[in-house]
């Protein structure tokens, strides 16, 4: 008997060396929401939520290096496919269509009961993340947003984005628009792989889904939240100062560059990537604990 205890023992040991406690991984699941079969993964645990929004690219898929850092650091992480991309599929049955990003968040954190989050997102996921704060920041505990235009329907957005347009980038492959070159020449595995889930990412014919109300200086200027920009420094849609001028209008607003990374930023330097974010993360824990 004592033998069998010595055996056991050693056993979990072995297993809390190999699995340590941080190391959850991220459940998939579909959520029957209004309108669409919605799938979101979850890591779980009693720690703060942080809702990851991927690109127009991809899916959920591209979080895992933030899965892994975030939930090691105590978050729930949850992330989504948007609808019509991945695995979540559109149900016309059951709601209208093709609804908006931040309205299928904001039935997804209803579903899942999620008490105040924090909301990051990363070029088209900033859009919606920008569209949601402006819409229910009563919910958040603070935003990030990286690598995005914002989408903003100002003039002084779209006449910016006309000027720095490359001829004919729309119509090469993804892989050529969204990572950088240092990236793309120093690691095809990881190119390999992200160029397979943008391959399986968006269903044929799925319509994009639009912003709840267009994204305009005046609408951002309402949030209060605390903001992280976070800005790729060879991002071929979103250069610095693009970013600068939507940023402006975000009241407490931090700002962080990436060094040599594409518009895929946080697929590309998820440790640069993650370090900042954790970093924004824990300043604000720590001015929730100086106000009590």
């Amino acid at each position: 008997m004592v033998a069998m205890i010595r055996r056991a023992v050693l056993l979990l040991a072995v297993m809390a060396a190999v699995s340590p406690a941080w190391a959850v991984e991220a459940r998939g699941s579909l959520a029957s929401l209004p309108g669409v079969k919605l799938w979101y993964t979850d890591t779980g645990g009693q720690g703060v939520p942080i809702v990851l929004l991927h690109a127009n690219t991809g899916t959920s898929a591209v979080w895992a290096k933030q899965n892994e850092a975030f939930a090691q650091a105590g978050y729930r992480v949850i992330a989504f496919d948007r609808r019509g991309w991945g695995k979540s599929v559109a149900d016309p049955a059951s709601g209208p269509q093709s609804g908006s990003i931040a309205g299928d968040l904001d039935a997804l954190v209803t579903y899942l009961k999620l008490g105040k989050f924090y909301l990051l997102g990363v070029a088209g996921g900033g859009f919606a993340a920008l569209d949601y704060a402006a819409w229910h920041q009563e919910h958040l505990r603070g935003l990030i947003v990286a690598a995005s235009t914002g989408l903003f329907s100002e003039p002084v957005m779209t006449d910016f984005t006309k000027r720095i347009a490359i001829p004919g980038l729309e119509k090469l492959p993804g892989e050529y628009i969204e990572l950088g070159l240092s990236y793309r020449g120093a690691d095809p595995e990881g190119t390999a792989r992200w160029n397979e889930i943008e391959a399986n990412a968006r269903q044929p014919g799925a319509p994009a889904q639009p912003l709840r109300t267009p994204n305009t200086f005046a609408k951002v200027e309402t949030i209060e939240v605390p903001t992280l920009v976070v800005v790729a420094d060879a991002d071929l849609y979103a250069p610095q100062a693009l970013m600068r001028v939507w940023a402006g209008h975000i009241k407490h607003h931090e700002w962080v560059v990436i060094d040599d990374a594409g518009h895929s930023v946080a697929w590309e330097k998820p440790e640069a990537f993650n370090a900042a974010v954790l970093r924004f993360l824990r300043g604000r824990s720590a001015a929730s604990e100086g106000a009590r």
